[in-house]
Order: structure tokens, then C-alpha cells, then sequence
């Protein structure tokens, strides 16, 4: 029901935008975040944007590079990643919160896209 889209590879300082494409219903009243997963390391919070986009988290280690909006006539969630850098490298998930407002634990969201992989390089 979540399908994420947009990874690719990418030198040391350029951008991508990932999009969160949501079927079958509507994430309107769930906020939504992304996380991500290195290879060898644990899943970690990204970014969270509340249910109507006026509200957003984002994790120290991507603060003023990141952008996360969302689109609800869409059904769909976005991530800007601007300046990226090598430990960026990961597979990168989408989610739908079981609340509105941000979250920023794994055990707060209810339905998980299938992960699209980023690959940075220096």
C-alpha cells in the first residue's frame, strides 16, 4: 500500500527526491515518515511530517539537507535530500503513522513501504 520510489546513485553532494506513493487508502489523517537502513546497521528515523504538512522531525544527521513534505490530494509523501554524503548510503523506507502529529519511532508507524535504495559515492 506504500510504495517508495526515487533512489538511484549519486556523487558526494548532489540530490534525489524520494516519493512515498500510497494505494488502496488514504494516509490523510496518519503522519508519515522515512526511515533508513546501512548495510550491517539498525533501522533509523529519518524525517516525520504530520498529517496536513505543518508540522516536521528530522534526525541531527540530516537537519538542513532533508526535506520531508507531503501531498494529501496525491496520497503522497516526499524526501529531498540535498548536499548527500556517503553515509547516506542506505535503503530508505517510507511509513504511515498509527497518529497524526510526528513520529519518530519505528513502533509508532503501521504500514511500511517495500524500500528504495540510495547509494551515495564519493
Amino acid at each position: 500500500q506504500l510504495q517508495a520510489s526515487g533512489g538511484g546513485l549519486v556523487q558526494a553532494g548532489g540530490s534525489l527526491r524520494l516519493s512515498c506513493a500510497a494505494s488502496g487508502r488514504t494516509f490523510s489523517r496518519r503522519a508519515m515518515g522515512w526511515f533508513r537502513q546501512a548495510l550491517g546497521k539498525e533501522r533509523e528515523f529519518v524525517a516525520s511530517v504530520n498529517w496536513n504538512g505543518g508540522d516536521t522531525a528530522y534526525a541531527d544527521s540530516v537537519k538542513g539537507r532533508f526535506t520531508i513534505s507531503r501531498d494529501n490530494a496525491k496520497n503522497t509523501s516526499y524526501l529531498r535530500m540535498n548536499s548527500l554524503k556517503p553515509e547516506d548510503t542506505a535503503v530508505y523506507y517510507c511509513a504511515a503513522a498509527r497518529v497524526l502529529w510526528i513520529a519518530n519511532a519505528g513502533y509508532q508507524y503501521e504500514y511500511w513501504g517495500q524500500g528504495t535504495l540510495v547509494t551515495v559515492s564519493s
